[in-house]
């Protein structure tokens, strides 16, 4: 199985778009291993970055029990 983001040629995962990153963490909240988000090394990496890069950003929480403004 390939990966998505290398199908449709996707060099960056932009950290703004909150929708898209909630589909690669769980539901604590922690990033999911790329066995489960069937995607590469390289986007993996990507991912995590941008996850973390949200979080700062206060557009993802750390963790369930914190609550984050709309």
């Amino acid at each position: 199985m390939e990966c998505n983001f290398c199908q449709e040629k996707v060099n960056t995962v932009d950290w703004k778009n909150r929708d898209v990153l909630r589909r690669f963490v769980t539901s604590q909240f922690k990033i999911a291993p790329s066995k489960r988000n069937h995607v590469c090394k390289k986007h993996q990496r990507r991912i995590s970055d941008a996850v973390k890069n949200a979080r700062f950003m206060a557009l993802l929480p750390y963790t369930r029990g914190q609550t984050v403004k709309n």
